[in-house]
């Protein structure tokens, strides 16, 4: 086989760089190639952690039959789903909106569906919740909803989201933790004080990219967690101040330096582990528990795209995005991916938001974050080198960007301004992105209806509000029913 010749080169690569380019659509939304491999490395970063979260969340979890998840096996489905389910959006969808193991729900199965059912049966219903969800995606049913939430909630969530981005980047950091106390709940650090070296490297890594940020340096957020990282790997390697479980003083989620073999060989065992025979839970328990699961996996994905779309600059006036229908679609099959695998549900992750501030517009940029995560399965001890109060500095930078979407809004209205409070407000206080969108739609619907403008409201939002009051009031009515 020849080489081209020069002549052939010069003329053939400039229209593959094209059609790559028509494709991803990366010149027209004002991104380049280098600036989406940026972004989607950031992504990647600031995700890392799931990869040693979700086995610590799902291995916890002891099932009726007394059994638990694997660690390490756990920790291969978790970054083979993300890895592919990534690309499969960015692919799809063309948006640089990454995937991984979704935090409320492989909470909420850990420690509350697990007590019921076997582990198996757990991630049957997670493959339920995710059909049902493609299922209202491919109808125009989750589009429709969609559309029917009101513009000025739309924002609410983007700075909902962002404040609870800012939260769990406070709270990974140990800047504010749990008294352990009624009044009040949390605080800084240890009575009040910053207590430890990690939460100090947290502070440096802040300070640093909030610098680089208000300077409009290219690359901030990368340089600041590659500053941070390297800043943590020389504290670690002069004072050991080793895993904050063994050492108070500790590195959180993982310990920024090598140890052994930086190679591990996958478990990919957990692969089809899959049951449907719910015989035992009875139909209405399991019946309840897809609720839950649908309304958090429905709402969370729904509020998470509107705000990075925002954040991203790719939503309309009415805060629609590109390819919203094919996106909705995806992220339901991510929930499908994760219970076929045991890793739980994927869906779009907000710390996305970490790639789109470094400038990622495109799907590109999932391909970057997917292959690293693919990676990821045989690399996990490099993964783990980034510590989590270094990532966090990126989620509280990504927060105070989202924030500014507050601008805005015109809440001379206290018809429009409570239920945006509440939406805004009960994601971080709650730790979750489905309560504060269901406060919010509630209150609007009350306070609209009663306040004579009941009808500016879509009567969707009547049905997914009340569906919210049921989702809100279910463990009275599953006490209720036995």
């Amino acid at each position: 086989m020849t080489s081209p010749t020069p002549t052939e080169t010069t003329a053939e690569l400039p229209q593959a760089r094209s059609a790559f380019d028509r494709f991803f659509e990366i010149s027209a939304r004002g991104s380049t190639v280098g600036t989406e491999i940026r972004g989607g490395i950031v992504t990647f970063i600031t995700m890392a952690y799931i990869v040693i979260l979700n086995p610590i969340i799902l291995s916890a979890g002891v099932d009726v039959n007394g059994d638990q998840l694997a660690f390490p096996a756990v920790a291969a489905v978790t970054a083979l789903t993300a890895g592919v389910m990534t690309i499969l959006f960015g692919v799809v969808a063309r948006l640089p909106f990454a995937f991984a193991a979704g935090l409320g729900i492989n909470s909420f199965l850990a420690f509350s569906v697990v007590g019921q059912v076997t582990w198996p049966e757990a991630m049957g219903l997670v493959v339920i919740n995710g059909l049902i969800i493609v299922l209202l995606a491919a109808t125009g049913l989750r589009r429709l909803i969609f559309d029917a939430v009101p513009y000025e909630l739309k924002i609410a969530i983007t700075v909902g989201i962002g404040l609870f981005i800012a939260f769990i980047g406070f709270v990974d950091a140990g800047f504010v933790t749990a008294t352990g106390q009624n009044s009040p709940p949390v605080g800084l650090g240890v009575n009040g004080s910053v207590a430890t070296v990690p939460t100090l490297v947290f502070v440096f890594t802040l300070l640093l990219t909030g610098v680089l940020v208000a300077r409009k340096v290219k690359g901030a957020l990368l340089i600041g967690l590659a500053s941070g990282t390297v800043v943590a790997v020389i504290i670690e390697a002069i004072w050991h101040l080793g895993s904050g479980v063994d050492n108070p003083g500790g590195w959180g989620l993982s310990v920024p330096a090598f140890s052994g073999n930086p190679f591990a060989v996958p478990d990919l065992s957990l692969i089809g582990q899959v049951s449907f025979d719910f015989g035992k839970v009875g139909a209405l328990s399991a019946l309840m528990l897809v609720f839950t699961l649908v309304f958090t996996n429905f709402f969370d994905a729904m509020g998470t795209m509107t705000g990075l779309s925002k954040e991203a600059g790719l939503s309309d006036e009415k805060g629609n995005f590109p390819r919203l229908k094919s996106a909705l679609i995806v992220e339901g099959v991510g929930a499908v991916a994760g219970g076929l695998t045991s890793g739980s549900s994927n869906t779009v992750f907000i710390e996305s938001g970490s790639g789109i501030g470094e400038g990622a517009r495109t799907g590109f940029a999932n391909l970057i974050t997917g292959a690293l995560f693919l990676l990821a399965m045989f690399l996990t001890p490099v993964t783990q080198i980034v510590p989590s109060e270094v990532a966090a500095s990126a989620l509280v930078i990504v927060g105070a960007m989202m924030m500014a979407q507050v601008r805005d809004l015109d809440l001379k209205d206290f018809s429009v301004l409570l239920p945006v409070f509440l939406t805004i407000v009960i994601m971080p206080l709650t730790y979750s992105i489905a309560n504060g969108i269901g406060a919010g739609f509630i209150a609007w619907v009350v306070i609209r209806a009663l306040s004579g403008k009941a009808k500016t409201i879509s009567p969707l939002l009547w049905v997914v509000a009340a569906g919210f009051l049921l989702y809100f009031a279910r463990g009275p009515i599953e006490q209720l029913f036995g």
